[in-house]
């Protein structure tokens, strides 16, 4: 039973919540203190896991994929033990967005496949499972991480529903839209085919 029920006020709080702790740049966080230079700096720029990943530093990516993806597990399990299945999914939601448009970094944040996945465990982790294999699969197909990550959040709502979380299947679709407007340029060059390969320098 939750501590609080999930009245509007109650909701405000939690999106507010669910947006600070996704908002949290791990990426450039981790690649500070381990001393590996500005993150802004390097590849692409951007605070997540396969930018993070060019700086050399495998351990680096790796810590940095479990943090983000644990915001966002982090932000669902806490609203819902606390206020319930609702706060749970508009925590979820928030603290993605606040993952992809940080406040404190001008709005300008990560692509938000490793906050996607986390959360989606959190909400529901057969389905969470299931998009993680997806993104498993299309990645080692294609030897390309974006493809792996546009076909995992596109499965996202189709998993849902097969497997009996319709509530989450909408979730889902509002997710998948803004990774693939996050992934408007990778979705350009994978037109043009050149889009790098996973390894590829």
């Amino acid at each position: 039973m939750p501590v609080f029920e999930s009245t509007a006020a109650i909701l405000i709080l939690w999106a507010v919540i669910g947006y600070g702790l996704g908002s949290v740049p791990f990426g450039l966080v981790v690649t500070k203190v381990l001393g590996l230079g500005n993150l802004r700096e390097i590849g692409s720029g951007n605070i997540g896991t396969t930018n993070v990943l060019r700086t050399g530093s495998k351990a680096a990516a790796a810590l940095t994929l479990l943090l983000d993806g644990g915001k966002g597990a982090a932000a669902v399990l806490l609203a819902r033990f606390l206020a319930g299945e609702d706060a749970a999914q508009l925590a979820g939601l928030m603290s993605f967005l606040g993952h992809c448009f940080p406040v404190w970094l001008g709005f300008k944040g990560g692509k938000g496949v490793a906050t996607f996945l986390g959360l989606m465990l959190a909400l529901a982790w057969p389905v969470g499972i299931a998009c993680c294999l997806t993104w498993l699969a299309a990645a080692a197909m294609s030897r390309i991480s974006s493809m792996g990550a546009l076909v995992s959040a596109a499965s996202g709502a189709v998993w849902a529903l097969l497997l009996g979380y319709q509530p989450v299947a909408v979730l889902a679709v509002l997710l998948a839209a803004v990774v693939y407007f996050r992934h408007s340029a990778n979705i350009a060059r994978l037109r043009a085919g050149t889009e790098p390969r996973i390894g590829q320098k």
